[in-house]
């Protein structure tokens, strides 16, 4: 007999604006509601084609410590840590919870980036989303899904500023726009105590050809 997930009782989403210099961002906590993020998460780990890439960090070969997917518009290429990315067409569930995304934060998307975090010890290395397909000032719009990780934050140029440690629950919606990714770089650290998996789909506007 198929597990049911389990229903929990509907809470209204709560938006913050983050109080960072040099930034726009704004976390939303129960952006999707409780059985719905449920359904989704489990959805997406039994229909997203999942994979692991490699990368090269000084000199040498390293398998990427989470597994990965893109899908988007066509044309929709983008290239990160030394790899390109061809998209894969929008599911039923990715195009659903694009529109959402798109309607909280009037910004359109042509894709997203998902990150599957399988336990504490898969992690996302400290960077910046400011590749040249993204444009100036670009929007990223990233809903977690499944167990919560910390967000780091970073400053990119200001060595008296602190890092920040943002709690990234599940069905939450963090949005960067404006001048974030040119002063803040951001991350999931390792952690050692014992968690679930968690899934995070990164919403962007890449260029495409004309």
């Amino acid at each position: 007999m198929k597990q049911q997930p389990a229903t929990v009782s509907w809470v209204a989403p709560t938006t913050v604006e983050l109080n960072l210099p040099d930034a726009d961002i704004s976390l939303t906590s129960n952006f999707v509601r409780g059985d719905e993020a449920d359904a989704l998460m489990s959805t997406l780990l039994s229909d997203i084609a999942w994979e692991q890439r490699d990368i090269r960090l000084f000199g040498k070969t390293f398998k990427q410590p989470r597994l990965i997917a893109w899908h988007g518009d066509p044309g929709a290429s983008y290239t990160y840590s030394g790899s390109r990315f061809e998209p894969r067409p929008w599911t039923g569930s990715l195009r659903w919870i694009r529109d959402s995304v798109s309607a909280a934060t009037g910004h359109p998307f042509n894709s997203v980036l998902l990150n599957l975090y399988r336990d504490g010890s898969d992690s996302m290395g400290m960077h910046a989303d400011d590749e040249p397909e993204l444009g100036h000032n670009p929007v990223i719009a990233s809903v977690s899904l499944g167990a919560e990780r910390v967000l780091t934050l970073r400053h990119r140029h200001l060595n008296d500023q602190p890092s920040r440690r943002i709690p990234l629950p599940h069905g939450s919606l963090l949005v960067m726009r404006g001048p974030t990714q040119h002063h803040w770089k951001h991350g999931i650290a390792k952690q050692r105590r014992a968690c679930g998996p968690r899934v995070n789909l990164t919403f962007r506007y890449v260029s495409t050809p004309r």
